[in-house]
C-alpha cells in the first residue's frame, strides 16, 4: 500500500503528461515569439536614436508603447481566455501581434516616430495577449508542484527569441557599412515578421487543444465535495503572495526595461564599441539569460524557488553597483551578467504568484502580466540621467531588485 501510495505520488510531480506533449510545445514556442519582439524593441531603440535623432528619454518611449500596451491589454485578455478559452486567447494575440507588424509598413513611409509608437503598441497588445494566456497554459499542464519547472522551461525559450532578436536587429539595422542607417531596412523586416506570425496563427487554429484541468483551478467534484470551504475562500486581493508578486512583477519589468533600453548606449559610449559590435554583445546577453533560465530550472530541484529567487535578486544589485562605476571591462561583463541573474525573475515571479488561487488564476494571471507596465516608465527615467552619463542610469534598478528580493525572501509563500 506504501508503494503504490509513494508510485502516485510520484506520477502525480510528473512535468508533464504525454497527451499534453504537442500542445506544450506549441505553447512553449509562443513564449520564443514575443521574445523574439521584446528584445527587437531595444535595437529599434537605438535605431530610432540614429535616424529619427531622438534623445536617450525620448528613446525609452519606445519602452513606453510596448510594455504600457500590457497596463491596458492584460485585463481584457484575461476575460477574452476566460470567455472564449485558452486557444481563442492565443489566436487573438497572434493576430494583434500581426498587426502591429504589418502597420510598420506605413510607418516606415511616414518617417513618423509616433505612428511607429501606435504600432508597436498594437503590436505589444498582441504580446501582452499572449502572455497573459501562455502562463496559466502552461501552468496547468501538469501537476501544480511542478508548474514552476514548466514556466521555467517554457521562458527558457523566451530567451532563444531574445538572443534571435538583437542578432536580426544588429544584422539588419545597426550593421556597419550597410544601407541599414534608414527605415527602408525595419520596413522589409517587419513585412516578413507580419507574415511568420499570420502563418503561426493560421497552423495554430487547426491544432486540437486536449481538455485539461487547470492546475490552479477548483474542480466541480472539490466544491460539491466542501462547498463551505468555497464560500469563506479568500478574495484575489486577499492573497498577500499574489499582490507582492504583482508588485514584483512591476519592478521587475522596470528594471529589465531600463537595462536592455541603454545596454547598446553603454557598450558605444563607456567600451568604445560601434553600434553593430555593442549590438551583438547585446544578443550575447541574452544567451546569458538563456543559460541562467536552464541554471535555475535545475536548482530548483534543490532550491525553493522563492530563495533562488532572493539570491539572483542580491546578485543582480551587486552587478548594477559594479556596472554604474564604469570600471571598463569588469562592468561591462557586470552587464551582461545582469541578464544572467534576471533569467528566472519573470517567470518565477508568476508562477509564486499564482499559487493557490483557485478559481481566481485567471484573473490572477491578467493582473501580474499588468505588472509589466512598469517597463513603460522606467526607461523613460533612466534615459534622463542616461542623457548625462549612461553608466549612473544604472543605479536606479537597484531599488528594483530590492523589491524583488524583499518578495522572494519574506512575501512569496501564500498565507493560510
Amino acid at each position: 500500500m506504501a508503494h503504490s501510495t509513494l508510485a502516485a505520488s510520484e506520477q502525480k510531480a510528473k512535468f508533464t503528461e504525454k497527451k499534453y506533449l504537442v500542445t506544450l510545445v506549441f505553447v512553449t514556442s509562443l513564449f520564443m515569439l514575443w521574445g523574439f519582439a521584446i528584445s527587437m524593441g531595444d535595437v529599434l531603440n537605438k535605431h530610432f536614436q540614429n535616424v529619427l535623432h531622438v534623445s536617450k528619454a525620448d528613446s525609452g518611449l519606445v519602452q513606453f508603447s510596448i510594455f504600457g500596451a500590457y497596463a491596458i491589454m492584460s485585463l481584457p485578455a484575461g476575460f477574452f481566455m476566460k470567455k472564449f478559452g485558452y486557444k481563442n486567447g492565443v489566436l487573438l494575440g497572434l493576430i494583434l501581434y500581426a498587426c502591429g507588424a504589418f502597420l510598420f509598413i506605413p510607418a516606415a513611409s511616414s518617417e513618423s516616430f509616433g505612428f511607429f509608437r501606435i504600432a508597436l503598441f498594437i503590436l505589444a497588445c498582441g504580446l501582452a495577449t499572449l502572455e497573459t494566456v501562455a502562463h496559466p497554459f502552461v501552468a496547468g499542464l501538469g501537476d501544480e508542484r511542478t508548474s514552476d519547472q514548466r514556466i521555467n522551461f517554457a521562458q527558457s525559450f523566451n530567451g532563444l527569441g531574445t538572443i534571435i532578436g538583437p542578432l536580426v536587429g544588429t544584422y539588419l539595422l545597426l550593421r556597419e557599412g550597410s544601407e541599414s542607417h534608414d527605415l527602408e531596412s525595419v520596413k522589409s523586416l517587419y513585412l516578413i515578421i507580419g507574415f511568420v506570425i499570420a502563418g503561426i496563427a493560421v497552423l495554430f487554429s487547426f491544432v486540437k487543444v486536449p481538455v485539461f484541468q487547470d492546475a490552479h483551478a477548483v474542480s466541480p467534484e472539490a466544491y460539491a465535495a466542501h462547498p463551505e470551504a468555497f464560500k469563506s475562500e479568500k478574495k484575489l486581493f486577499q492573497h498577500r503572495h499574489f499582490v507582492w508578486a504583482a508588485i514584483a512583477q512591476f519592478f521587475n519589468a522596470a528594471a529589465q526595461g531600463g537595462t536592455w533600453a541603454y545596454f547598446i548606449n553603454y557598450g558605444h559610449e563607456k567600451m568604445g564599441f560601434s553600434d553593430e559590435t555593442a549590438g551583438y554583445y547585446f544578443a550575447f546577453s541574452m544567451v546569458m539569460m538563456t543559460v541562467g533560465r536552464f541554471v535555475g530550472t535545475f536548482l530548483m530541484k534543490y532550491i525553493a524557488p522563492n530563495k533562488l529567487l532572493a539570491a539572483f535578486a542580491l546578485g543582480n544589485i551587486l552587478m548594477c553597483l559594479i556596472v554604474a562605476q564604469s570600471f571598463g571591462w569588469p562592468s561591462f561583463i557586470a552587464l551582461l551578467m545582469l541578464n544572467f541573474f534576471f533569467s528566472i525573475m519573470f517567470p518565477t515571479i508568476f508562477s509564486l504568484g499564482l499559487k493557490d488561487l483557485g478559481r481566481h488564476t485567471q484573473q490572477g494571471s491578467s493582473f501580474i502580466s499588468m505588472g509589466v507596465v512598469g517597463g513603460a516608465f522606467f526607461p523613460y527615467i533612466m534615459g534622463t540621467i542616461a542623457n548625462t552619463d549612461v553608466a549612473s542610469a544604472y543605479y536606479l534598478p537597484i531599488i528594483c531588485y530590492a523589491v524583488i528580493f524583499i518578495f522572494g525572501a519574506k512575501f512569496a509563500k501564500p498565507t493560510a
